[in-house]
């Protein structure tokens, strides 16, 4: 991947705040959106939700999931040129007596001030999604199979 691209990676996994969430939900593939925030060497990509929603159900039963961040349309250019990633892993709850729990909550409490609400309500709990794979497009004809390792790569870059 060429410098340019990775420093576009690397923005936009700081940047953007919305996330498409898959999972599989009776055998089917099911997406919905969820605010998402990451440790700094994007090892781990933590989830705030609710044991109610069905996105939780079905990680719950099955833990395999795909995360879509992709750049915000603002209308302004051929959408198949904005950038976007998906991360395939692994959803898991992150429980209080977890040694991370408090790093993890500072990260998403970081990007989402606002939700602090949801850590008192009983229903809702911060759940680790630890990428495998991931298939980066910068653009069209600028496509990359990214590892964990470019991910950690990608985070030590600078603006």
């Amino acid at each position: 991947m060429d410098a340019d691209s990775q420093q576009l990676l690397a923005r936009l996994l700081r940047t953007q705040r919305l996330a498409a969430l898959g999972t599989l939900r009776d055998s089917a593939p099911s997406v919905s959106m969820i605010g998402f925030s990451s440790f700094q060497d994007l090892s781990s990509v933590f989830i705030l939700a609710s044991r109610l929603a069905y996105h939780t159900q079905d990680i719950l039963k099955d833990p395999r999931c795909s995360l879509m961040i992709a750049e915000t349309d603002r209308g302004e250019r051929e959408p198949q040129n904005l950038a976007r990633v998906t991360l395939r892993g692994e959803a898991t709850p992150v429980h209080e007596e977890d040694p991370q729990y408090d790093e993890a909550r500072k990260c998403f409490l970081k990007k989402f001030p606002e939700s602090g609400f949801l850590f008192e309500l009983g229903d809702f709990s911060l759940y680790r999604i630890t990428p495998k794979t991931g298939r980066f497009v910068a653009g069209v004809g600028r496509t990359f199979n990214i590892s964990v390792e470019d991910l950690r790569r990608v985070s030590t870059l600078t603006d």
